[in-house]
């Protein structure tokens, strides 16, 4: 039987534990108040106070624990030994009591103008920008989260100092070098966990969430009849085996009905071949089931094929494959391949290299039997990508050579990641004098670059002379899935050191690792923008088809009466799943 008095003493252990994960050091509390500061600072997309109180929270804890590092290598290499060190404790009582008064009242303080910068950034985007009043629930939110997340990291260095001790009691080993194995175990153990089973486990839930979803059809999507389509009762690609995605590709879209209505001539069926990841049990058997498709539909008939690398859950843009449609009024084929049900960001954070080799593959197969076409009777080689889908097509060249090598007759790609092999050997090659944000490459011979402001910003950018290939990249300034990147941690990048882009905010700064973690986060809403801002581009992709593929006589007027039947459309649909 436990005495009561054991656990009595036990409980008060345990309390003190507990205290201990919450407790404050002096010095880390002004770091963490100024980290929490810096993370309000306006980042590329305005943030709701939820939005800005997790990530002042984690800023501020990450700020603490520099705070306590630098706390303990000043005490040991500057105060140590002193004659006028410790104070009297009078002195250090008012020292700490008014360094915590500053490092409260700086937060509330900032909120103020910090509201003010989020309605600026709002107004860049045209949408409302938060209230100042509203916008104090971040305090609440960034304390709450930065405490849980230096609860966790006591946590851990607990357990450093747990093993240290019985590496010290039971083998006698020196104590730095005891505290160097913990951390060093320790460490080990939470990156096979966290790599391994956690990351394995969350890969694995996402799997399970996301996959019964790709079996589902979205409401008023049926099986198209006409054989030109994938998934038909003509197809060899099974209209259940497509997914969620490659269903709405192939069953949306103009007809040859509405194409001649809106042109005012006789249009064609448009072709859209896909493949879904149910389609043939291997990904050499869904690239030979494209190619029968392509065979089958007679896309190498068409005046245009396009081959189309998707996203991570196979998501074609729906205003992209419209506007090349009814540009050419039909006489298109249109050709992707799903390698992945998962969102993009996980899919991303999961396999990117599997993204790049479908992208590859994709590309490759369907350059190799159209190349194969006499060269009077081929349809003009498109290539478009967008995001992942984008890093996916680049994949297949190892330089821009390549693209012209290959016959490609023009290349869209709108808002690349900023991990694109090809895109990042670009912008670091850029012509001196030209700005990271809006860069200029080989005077624009056969890549360039647009912010994708407004139509007439990409007129001017794509204007001739232009001859041969035409590779165009849209990026918009306030897009973070094209400018973030680990370099942000410690490195201030060109484009904040430039002037802003069209709609980023002049008052954004670098800041080590706050910027990392703003822009980061803005990722996760990068596409919850109207179109023409951070990662949504609207109807602008319209403007980069008419750019660098252009048909015979194509007017300006011609770009409006498409972009309406776009906005028409994208209007009836709602926004694309």
């Amino acid at each position: 039987m436990t005495d009561p008095g054991d656990r009595a003493a036990q409980r008060h252990v345990l309390l003190e534990w507990a205290w201990s994960l919450v407790r404050l050091d002096f010095v880390g509390i002004p770091f963490g108040a100024l980290f929490f500061c810096l993370s309000l600072t306006p980042s590329l997309l305005p943030r709701d106070w939820l939005y800005a109180g997790i990530i002042g929270g984690l800023n501020a804890a990450v700020g603490y624990g520099i705070g306590v590092v630098v706390g303990i290598l000043f005490h040991r290499l500057v105060l140590r030994g002193r004659a006028w060190w410790p104070p009297s404790r009078t002195t250090l009582r008012w020292l700490e009591g008014l360094t915590v008064a500053g490092s409260l009242a700086l937060p509330v303080a900032i909120v103020v103008p910090a509201a003010a910068w989020q309605r600026q950034v709002s107004a860049l985007m045209g949408i409302e920008g938060p209230a100042t009043l509203g916008y104090y629930r971040a305090l609440v939110v960034a304390v709450l989260f930065g405490g849980v997340v230096v609860a966790v990291a006591r946590v851990v260095r607990d357990a450093i100092r747990a093993l240290a001790r019985v590496l010290i009691r039971r083998w006698h080993v020196n104590d730095e070098v005891a505290l160097f194995i913990g951390t060093a175990v320790v460490v080990v153990l939470l990156l096979t966990l966290v790599n391994g089973v956690l990351f394995r486990g969350f890969l694995a839930g996402a799997s399970r969430v996301f996959q019964p979803q790709n079996s589902t059809t979205r409401a008023g999507v049926e099986q198209p009849n006409d054989p030109e389509r994938s998934g038909s009762p003509a197809s060899f690609a099974q209209w259940d085996t497509l997914g969620y995605q490659g269903r709405n590709f192939v069953a949306t879209g103009p007809d040859a009905a509405e194409l001649t209505r809106l042109n005012g001539a006789p249009g064609r069926e448009p072709v859209r071949v896909y493949a879904g990841l149910q389609s043939a049990p291997t990904d050499t058997g869904r690239i030979a089931l494209l190619l029968s498709e392509l065979e089958r539909t007679h896309a190498f008939d068409r005046k245009v094929l396009a081959i189309v690398p998707t996203t991570g859950t196979g998501w074609v843009n729906p205003v992209a494959a419209r506007a090349l449609e009814l540009m050419y009024n039909g006489d298109t084929a249109m050709v992707a391949l799903q390698y992945s049900y998962l969102p993009s960001w996980i899919s991303f954070a999961g396999d990117a290299q599997k993204s790049a080799e479908s992208g590859r593959m994709l590309i490759d197969a369907v350059h190799q039997r159209w190349a194969r076409l006499p060269v009077d009777h081929r349809p003009k080689l498109l290539l478009y990508g967008e995001s992942l889908g984008s890093l996916a097509g680049q994949s297949a060249f190892g330089y821009l050579p390549d693209i012209s090598r290959m016959g490609f007759d023009s290349v869209l790609w709108v808002g690349p990641p900023n991990a694109s092999t090809l895109w990042r050997a670009l912008v670091t090659r850029r012509d001196p004098g030209s700005p990271e944000v809006a860069p200029r490459y080989d005077g624009g011979r056969t890549v360039r670059f647009s912010q994708a402001g407004d139509a007439a910003e990409i007129r001017r950018d794509s204007a001739a002379p232009w001859p041969g290939t035409r590779v165009l990249y849209l990026q918009h300034a306030s897009d973070p899935i094209v400018w973030w990147s680990p370099d942000l941690l410690f490195s201030k990048p060109d484009w904040l050191s430039e002037p802003p882009g069209r709609d980023r905010s002049p008052a954004m700064r670098w800041y080590p690792f706050v910027t990392f973690s703003q822009v980061g986060a803005d990722v996760f809403k990068a596409a919850d923008l109207p179109g023409g801002h951070g990662h949504n581009y609207g109807t602008y992709v319209l403007d980069g088809w008419v750019a660098v593929a252009p048909p015979p006589g194509w007017t300006d007027a011609d770009t409006e009466r498409v972009r309406v039947a776009l906005e028409k459309t994208m209007a009836e649909d709602g926004p694309p799943s």
